[in-house]
């Protein structure tokens, strides 16, 4: 069963589109995009899907000429389908076994560009990232990141709770019982993580044991990919580094705590890697003293978060039989995880036409001060505080709104939607109604 993605509605918008460029879906391993794909299929009169790593009989045709009217016609005649410009959609799969196939994107745009052609492939950026040139400014690209919480409510069938909680707001804040509601749909969220496999095995089972071996499953195919990342970093120090992301989760990414026998130089390039991949995802330290934020960023300093917060847990030892024993264990309790929550979930409702950066605020010094995440919107900066719990102090909030001479700021807990002066009080679910101001 297919569950209903926001990536969706801008794929049907590049369906339609009548100056399309051939389309490069890009993500991580297993966050739905071949999925996606096959759901716009069912608008087209035919579909070809072309698996390169299933069917390497295709890959020899990518040896030679490129041309799209010499590469269309071989094609039809291996798959036995006739592709029509206009009628077909063609999608390679797994596109990163066969870069020329990514080089030859750029022509169908110039010579065939009535084709609906799309494409995608897990550790595509690592086989981008060899190719001279793969058709700047000749292909698109949408980003795709696992189930956002609307995404996860839908799937449960929640489409009346999300369009009231789509609604609240400071002045509307939500009935109390919606509220709850709410927050223990986030806790199971916390622990599911928006993996498809994850979020469809709960759709179905509503069993979170169940969950947890999907999890396991999805870590164990990570792990083994480590391999295939790059032959100068050994997969054991990829793994090293990898489970330092998760122990230094909150905190600026020390890489000289990455592993015991590992140098700088490699935990850099093991981070690196890993943030190509798409499983890691970092927050850049900015001084944040005017629009664009990213002008005044810090590489140097950055926190670093993973990609899902089930397998987040997963990493960290969480046994979801405690949750059957314990039904009020506070899960969502945990300040680090809800920053995580947050971070992620801002990324996921961005515009997926440019992967979206992520930035925090620190002041060192007799007075420390540190802001969660900042937002750049509507010409100001927006400092972003969040709390695992329903009240707590914002002093830091306040103090980057007096530096900066902003006007107000945000604060994320588990408190109903409110309002305190310059501080605007939104629950920690309700990241997307934050993300359409």
């Amino acid at each position: 069963m297919y569950h209903e993605r926001l990536i969706d509605s801008y794929l049907l918008a590049w369906k339609s589109d009548p100056y399309r460029k051939p389309l490069l879906l890009r993500g991580a391993r297993q966050v739905g995009k071949s999925s996606a794909i096959r759901h716009l299929s069912h608008g087209f009169e035919d579909y070809v899907e072309i698996n390169f790593e299933q069917s390497s009989q295709y890959i020899p045709l990518f040896s030679g000429e490129l041309s799209p009217a010499y590469l269309i016609e071989r094609l039809s005649v291996t798959a036995g389908r006739q592709i029509v410009p206009g009628k077909t959609l063609l999608f390679f799969d797994e596109i990163q076994a066969c870069p020329a196939a990514i080089s030859s994107l750029r022509f169908f745009y110039e010579q065939m560009p009535a084709l609906h052609l799309v494409a995608a492939g897990s550790l595509l950026e690592f086989a981008i990232q060899t190719l001279p040139s793969y058709g700047v400014g000749r292909i698109k690209s949408y980003y795709m990141f696992p189930f956002s919480f609307d995404e996860f409510l839908l799937s449960l069938n929640e489409d009346l709770l999300l369009v009231e909680k789509q609604n609240a707001s400071a002045e509307k804040p939500l009935p109390q019982f919606l509220h709850e509601r709410l927050l223990q749909y986030l806790s199971v969220f916390m622990v599911t993580g928006g993996m498809p496999e994850a979020v469809a095995r709960y759709a179905a089972t509503k069993q979170l044991l169940s969950v947890q071996s999907v999890l396991d499953d999805i870590l164990a195919a990570l792990r083994s990919d480590f391999a295939k990342y790059k032959k100068a970093v050994p997969s054991l120090r990829l793994q090293e580094v990898f489970n330092a992301v998760v122990q230094q989760a909150g905190g600026k990414f020390v890489y000289s705590k990455a592993g015991t026998q590992i140098k700088d130089y490699q935990a850099k390039e093991a981070v690196a890697l890993l943030i190509m991949a798409g499983w890691v995802v970092p927050v850049t330290h900015s001084d944040a003293n005017d629009i664009p934020i990213g002008a005044e960023a810090d590489p140097k300093k950055r926190k670093m978060m993973l990609l899902d917060t089930g397998i987040f847990q997963r990493i960290l030892g969480l046994d979801f039989t405690v949750l059957y024993s314990q039904p009020d264990f506070p899960m969502v309790n945990k300040g680090l995880l809800a920053e995580q929550f947050w971070g992620l979930e801002y990324i996921k409702y961005q515009s997926p036409e440019v992967y979206p950066d992520l930035y925090y605020w620190q002041r060192e010094g007799k007075s420390n001060a540190e802001v969660d995440f900042l937002a750049q919107k509507n010409g100001a900066i927006y400092p972003i505080e969040i709390k695992s719990s329903g009240k707590g102090q914002m002093q830091s909030l306040r103090v980057f709104l007096s530096e900066k001479k902003q006007t107000h700021g945000y604060r994320f807990s588990m408190e109903n939607f409110a309002e305190y002066q310059d501080i605007k009080v939104f629950p920690l679910y309700a990241v997307s109604n934050f993300a359409r101001i």
